[in-house]
């Protein structure tokens, strides 16, 4: 958990220690010990001056913060407390605990204030109110128990069907959100006890409920091994987000609300974009899938092709489309712009390239083809073009723009060609194609030289990083890989999509890449580690990625038609694990804390606040 302030992560772990990291260089800071069995919860005050612990050895510690001298040891309850709060004003500590109480704690001398009973089962969750006058307790007794907190008294018991896993008071304080074993999340009002709603969506148990610090989203997570968003006011559905393999454990905004992390038993945690960092609209004029982006070399114009065997020019600053260009027969598959901006190709499924002047959106010529071309790209001279295939004689061809003439590669690929990318010095051509491999060739000789060949279905994506020692592969086993040029040699394997890669991106600086895929997300890596940071939900399939010259923009094209854009200033790796940390508070497994805390050393490294 980070400190308020955001510089100090606290962790806790089964080695019965709590850690304090430099939350800006993953630097051990220094280890708290005392408990004497597996720490459960910790939370920081509100004011960041004070650290609460809670262990299965049946006690909670408070600890000054940063030096994190041991301030006094809470002792009272019989069994492990396994969950713990602060109030708003920082002055009182709640624990629940196995023993099925509920106790107040003095947070300036330690003294308990209250015990309240009334569970009959474990407590499993605890939260206050906004203003701090309400407390509300889930617990295996399939109840949820609604506190007078100067009364010390129950005003209300709500009642589930099944134990009471997770309790979350909206901003405003006036709506209690449950989420239950019963697979239903209920929505409360909190003034008269009344349940207002039931969401049903769910297909098992829910064990997570948060709002977004607005109000106006609602994140649950279940034994489904999806999370949803929900709209709180309408009490519908939002959307669902999909890639875990395993009940979610737990889910949490940031405090800006910009990501809602989500943590799961498949040992993953994802970092989801909730505003999706929209820069603008979407883009919106296509009749039908939209099939490819690129940016101009400016960065001041997207051009976008679609299966309305259209391709469009639009204003990156306004969000303003250029007449459409017309002239293909069928679906448009790709699009690029050359080197100085001027030009532009478009691949059609008509067995066509079209050769289109930017500036006016005139048709300049037309490369003809004898089999579907699904992929274009520029020599970085601009006097070249690749084109790739489904022809069964040439499918790989190198067209010189000045003669129209083109120079076919042959004794390659065995099957279609589906993507194409130059290195940026223009000596090499990867490939990507539908007999599972990926090709590396030497453009002055027209010879393949190396086969990269560990997918296991069709590659439908090429990228070069910009400083062309990395190839990314994309492909329908559902996965992303990343190879040495020099070796040839797989180097990572980028594994959380559930359906087909269909699109690589690499950020102008390289040490991103984003990948999109018909799971209907956009995913956000590390070069350097293979490590996923952020998942975007896209709401439909991605059919194409690409960043900006400046690298400050992403944008995504997909099954709706439309183009989305993002913000592209994404999280490094330190800074991934303090949003997690921030937002979920949940133990990373070993790799995650390999990728998340460069120099980390034993324990867990992010535990439940």
């Amino acid at each position: 958990m980070f400190s308020p302030d955001g510089r100090t992560l606290a962790t806790a772990g089964s080695d019965r220690t709590v850690r304090l990291w430099d939350a800006a260089t993953g630097a051990a800071r220094a280890t708290l010990a005392g408990h004497t069995a597996e720490v459960l919860w910790l939370a920081f005050s509100p004011d960041g001056k004070a650290l609460a612990t809670s262990s299965s050895d049946r006690t909670v510690r408070l600890w000054d913060m940063p030096s994190g001298t041991h301030l006094n040891t809470l002792r009272g309850h019989s069994h492990g407390v396994g969950s713990v709060a602060f109030s708003p004003d920082g002055r009182t500590l709640v624990t629940g605990s196995g023993d099925r109480t509920v106790r107040l704690w003095d947070v300036q001398t330690g003294a308990a204030r209250a015990t309240m009973g009334g569970h009959t089962a474990e407590v499993w969750s605890v939260a206050f109110s906004p203003d701090g006058r309400t407390l509300a307790t889930g617990s295996r007794d399939t109840t949820v128990r609604l506190w007078n907190i100067p009364a010390r008294t129950t005003r209300a018991t709500l009642r589930h069907n099944g134990g009471v896993t997770s309790v979350a008071f909206s901003p405003d304080g006036r709506t209690l959100a449950t989420g239950s074993q019963d697979a239903g999340l209920r929505l409360w009002d909190v003034v008269t006890g009344r349940n207002d709603a039931l969401l049903s969506g769910h297909l098992g148990a829910v064990f997570t409920v948060a709002f977004s610090p607005d109000g106006r989203t609602l994140a649950s997570g279940g034994v489904d091994e999806t999370v949803v968003l929900w709209d709180p006011g309408s009490q519908t559905t939002r959307t669902m987000l999909h890639g875990h393999t395993d009940r979610v454990g737990s889910v949490a905004f940031s405090p800006d609300g910009r990501r809602l992390a989500s943590a799961c038993l498949d040992r993953t945690v994802r970092l989801w974009a909730m505003d999706n960092g929209f820069t603008r609209l979407p883009m919106s004029g296509h009749t039908d899938v939209a099939r490819a982006v690129s940016f101009s070399p400016d960065g001041r114009t997207l051009a976008t092709a679609s299966r309305d065997t259209t391709a469009r020019l639009w204003d990156v600053a306004t969000g303003t489309p250029r007449a459409p260009m017309t002239g293909h027969k069928s679906w448009v598959q790709a699009i690029a712009f050359s080197p100085d901006g001027r030009t532009l190709a478009t691949a059609g499924y008509d067995s066509s390239v079209r050769i289109w002047d930017v500036a006016t959106g005139k048709h300049r010529a037309t490369l003809p083809h004898t089999g579907p071309v699904f992929a274009v790209a520029f020599h970085p001279d601009g006097r070249m073009l690749a084109t790739g295939s489904a022809s069964s004689q040439e499918p790989l061809l190198l067209w010189d723009l000045a003669t129209g003439k083109p120079r076919p590669l042959s004794g390659g690929h065995k099957d279609s060609i589906t993507s194409l990318a130059f290195s940026r010095d223009g000596r090499i051509l990867a490939t990507g194609s539908t007999d599972e491999t990926a090709r590396l060739w030497n453009v002055a000789t027209g010879k393949s030289f190396a086969t990269l060949a560990r997918h296991a279905s069709a590659v439908d994506a090429v990228a070069f990083s910009p400083d062309g020692r990395t190839v990314a592969t994309g492909s329908r086993d559902n996965t992303a890989r990343l190879w040495d040029v020099a070796t040839g040699r797989n180097r990572a394997t980028l594994t959380g999509h559930w359906g087909w890669v269909l699109s690589v991106a690499f950020s102008p600086d390289g040490r991103t890449l984003a990948t999109g895929s018909n799971d209907t997300t956009v995913g956000v890596w590390d070069v350097a580690t293979g490590k996923e940071r952020v998942t975007v939900p896209e709401f439909d399939s991605v059919t194409s990625v690409a960043f900006s010259p400046d690298g400050r923009t992403l944008a995504a094209a997909g099954f709706d038609s439309t183009v989305k854009l993002w913000d592209a200033v994404l999280l490094g790796p330190s800074a991934a694990a303090g949003a997690i940390c921030r937002a979920v508070g949940r133990d990373l497994t070993e790799p995650e804390r390999s990728a998340y805390l460069h120099g980390g050393s034993g324990g867990r490294v992010c535990p439940p606040p």
